[in-house]
């Protein structure tokens, strides 16, 4: 049998392909996630794109596989960091527009770190204490069966141009149909709300996520639109005499929007914020654990005389690295501040708290995967954590410290998604016999790649549709970077609706005990406090169709008779719609970048509108994302039989 040594690997075709599939993935999203809030490991389509790739250039290893998949899981890992922070500092209004260089140090600079801070990690989690690490376990399962990948492809180029042609069809591009199909009228003193949006990527999102996180989610947006917001107009809209200005003369459904964007949405941010602090309380001891092995693993070095299967970077470059990297950070912040004696304190906290986070990141990566880390949570206590000394360096009214709090926990944010995905990929190349140290270089290369697009693509996205603007039609939401801003601003004395916000963490505390209740009671139903603010926070119209997703993921899991079997069984069930949903979000993500380039170039939001004729109704868009249901549906069912458990 051929050893790691004499198996290609890091090839020059396998290094390539792993970066165009970073660029595209980490592009895709970018989108997602300000639209969505969500976004989805990319390994496994990464793995299925390169087995077929590959073949065609005449065959590759499952080590070259491995290396692109490796490197293309940076487009989640990096676009997650940027998106829930970076987008911030337009909403403090600091920027107007994303400023490349700063946007390549911050998320270059915070990758490349997640990959440094988790080499000494490997060995204690995946060699001497090995964690679960299940979307690794999952990911070398497809590569060990990769003998076949052209069913997997067809799928995914299928969902694909179907997720494309639907979204060039909506309201952003040929406006054939809405983008959402809805109704809402006033009851009296009280006022209804009810819609669905008509995505294809949202139902690819409920399937991906699954039943349980689908009513989670959509019970969040119900509790804001159908009772908070309801509730609100009938009681409190008087004596809130702003609002009540705004709303007077506006139709049912405007008037719905106005109190979601001024008022009701930050009950969500409230909730975002205890969640986040609960769950790093709630696993204070898988933390300290996480930190106590990084440390630990760190003072062992490596040995001088280890097999091909166990070299990871050699310690004194990546010494060498992170002084490297470290100093054009502390160049930024001096920029943003203009003085040492704060810029100096700013690297210490970010290097500090990067190092921590990342262990705690691949540790929990570790227990729960990646798509399950609390990243958001982690990134609110460094802010939180850089807050309270940023005060005390810049005192309180600061017109300063929540961008230099923001800037902070941007790098940390990227280093801690890095960080975990890192780990997962680790896990998988573990199991297929891979050598450490070229996946490490790989995560580096694909990450500074995926670093290198973000701010056009971000850019782009702005000017066409809009970030973190609620009051304009079809912005991009960007909740976790709207919840960042909130926080670094009400530390430093920003108009913020604390009353709203504190009954959002009221909300919070009680879903989190409705939780620790089920948990007790050893319920496979849960209900993650995160998943519940993220749905009081962004749009009914977002949450229907992931629900509708995850729902068809239960009937399909009926349809194989593995509804509560062991989680490998069913993902082995799932795959084949795994992988039809992930092509229809990376086909309309993909599109929805691609129709923004004449927007901005023509300045007209309705360049590519047909005429009127052939604009169709909420129907017709509606019997479209039926179509695409029963696609998805179908695609599940026809997966080979799983047996039964």
């Amino acid at each position: 049998m051929s050893s790691p040594a004499q198996i290609p690997q890091l090839t020059f075709r396998a290094v390539l392909l792993a970066v165009i599939l970073a660029v595209v993935l980490s592009a895709a999203n970018a989108y997602l996630g300000l639209f969505a809030g969500l976004t989805i490991a990319t390994a496994i389509p990464a793995a299925v794109v390169s087995m077929g790739v590959l073949r065609l250039l005449g065959g590759g290893t499952i080590l070259e596989n491995n290396i692109v998949q490796t490197g293309a899981s940076a487009g989640s890992s990096i676009a997650a960091g940027v998106i829930f922070t970076i987008p911030a500092l337009l909403i403090l209004g600091y920027w107007q527009d994303f400023k490349y260089s700063w946007v390549l140090a911050i998320a270059g600079l915070g990758g490349l770190l997640g990959v440094l801070f988790s080499v000494p990690l490997r060995r204690s989690m995946i060699v001497e204490d090995p964690l679960p690490f299940p979307e690794g376990k999952a990911a070398a399962e497809v590569l060990k069966a990769g003998e076949n990948p052209g069913p997997g492809l067809k799928i995914l180029g299928l969902s694909a141009g179907i997720g494309g042609l639907v979204k060039l069809a909506a309201e952003s591009g040929l406006r054939m149909i809405p983008d959402n199909a809805a109704g809402a009228g006033f009851f009296g003193k009280y006022l209804g709300y009810m819609g669905t949006g008509l995505s294809p990527a949202l139902l690819g999102v409920g399937y991906i996520v699954g039943l349980n996180i689908g009513i989670v989610v959509v019970s969040g947006s119900i509790l804001a639109y159908n009772i908070a917001i309801p509730l609100y107009h009938a009681f409190f809209l008087a004596g809130d005499p702003e609002v009540a200005a705004q709303v007077a003369g506006k139709t049912a459904a405007e008037a719905a929007a106005i109190i979601r964007a001024e008022r009701i949405r930050y009950l969500g941010v409230g909730a975002m914020l205890i969640g986040g602090i609960w769950t790093l309380f709630s696993l204070r001891k898988s933390l300290l654990s996480g930190i106590r092995s990084g440390i630990a693993a760190a003072r062992k070095g490596a040995g001088a005389n280890l097999a091909e299967t166990e070299r990871d970077l050699p310690m004194k470059w990546m010494l060498v690295a992170l002084v490297l990297f470290i100093l054009p950070l502390l160049a930024l912040y001096q920029a943003i501040v203009g003085s040492w004696g704060v810029s100096v304190p700013m690297t210490i906290i970010m290097i500090v708290a990067g190092f921590l986070f990342v262990s705690v990141s691949a540790y929990l990566a570790g227990l729960v995967g990646s798509s399950n880390n609390p990243v958001s949570g982690i990134t609110i206590a460094t802010i939180l954590f850089a807050s309270v000394v940023l005060m005390l360096l810049l005192g309180s009214d600061s017109k300063i410290g929540a961008v230099a709090a923001i800037m902070i926990g941007a790098v940390v944010c990227c280093a801690a998604a890095v960080g975990g995905d890192n780990l997962q990929d680790l896990k998988a190349g573990y199991l297929v016999g891979a050598t450490p140290w070229k996946q490490q270089l790989m995560l580096g290369i694909g990450a500074f790649s995926c670093a290198l697009i973000m701010a056009p693509v971000l850019n782009l996205l702005h000017q066409a549709y809009g970030i973190g603007d609620p009051t304009r039609e079809g912005s991009l939401q960007a909740p976790q970077a709207t919840l960042m801003a909130s926080v670094a601003q009400g530390m430093f004395g920003g108009k913020l609706p604390w009353d709203m916000i504190a009954a959002g963490a009221v909300i919070g505390a009680i879903v989190i005990a409705i939780d620790s209740a089920l948990k007790a009671r050893g319920s496979h139903f849960r209900v993650p406090v995160l998943a519940a603010a993220i749905g009081i926070y962004l749009p009914l119209e977002l949450m229907v169709p992931i629900f509708l997703g995850g729902l068809l993921a239960y009937f399909v899991e009926r349809r194989h008779g593995v509804v509560g079997a062991d989680e490998s069984l069913r993902d082995r069930v799932h795959r084949p719609g795994v992988l039809f949903s992930a092509g229809l979000i990376t086909g309309e993500a993909l599109m929805g970048i691609a129709i923004a380039i004449p927007i901005v170039v023509s300045e007209r939001a309705d360049v590519l509108a047909l005429p009127e004729r052939f604009h169709f109704g909420q129907a017709v868009g509606l019997a479209v994302l039926a179509i695409v249901g029963w696609l998805i549906y179908r695609t599940g069912v026809r997966a080979p039989h799983a047996p039964r458990a």
